[in-house]
């Protein structure tokens, strides 16, 4: 039960959207036993933010929500895959971007609890 929010400074039209939501779907595949079968994304562009002070250059911040663990070693491919796609699909440097992830035991879907 992954879920990818990705705010960003930069316009995300519908087929940059497309590009970084199917990139993302196969890049969660680095977490161990996750998929793009249960992934929800989440893009929000054109966000007002700011980062060492100032918005002079693209910016982005991208949650990672995981339903169970993830070792720190898959934790660094998925960030690295994560600023890769932001790149090259929405002009972020990955000296731009924060990845934080977020691990939980309590995950609800379909009315009920896993």
């Amino acid at each position: 039960m992954p879920f990818i929010h990705v705010s960003t400074t930069e316009t995300i039209d519908e087929a940059k959207a497309e590009a970084v939501k199917s990139r993302l779907g196969q890049a969660i595949l680095l977490l161990p036993g996750k998929s793009e079968g249960y992934l929800m994304v989440r893009l929000d562009g054109d966000c007002k933010m700011y980062f060492q002070g100032n918005a002079d250059t693209p910016v982005a911040m991208c949650e990672v929500s995981v339903f169970g663990k993830a070792g720190r070693e898959a934790c660094d491919a998925l960030t690295a895959e994560i600023c890769t796609i932001l790149s090259e699909e929405l002009g972020v440097n990955p000296n731009r971007c924060y990845v934080k992830f977020v691990f939980t035991d309590t995950w609800g879907f379909s009315g009920g609890l896993f």
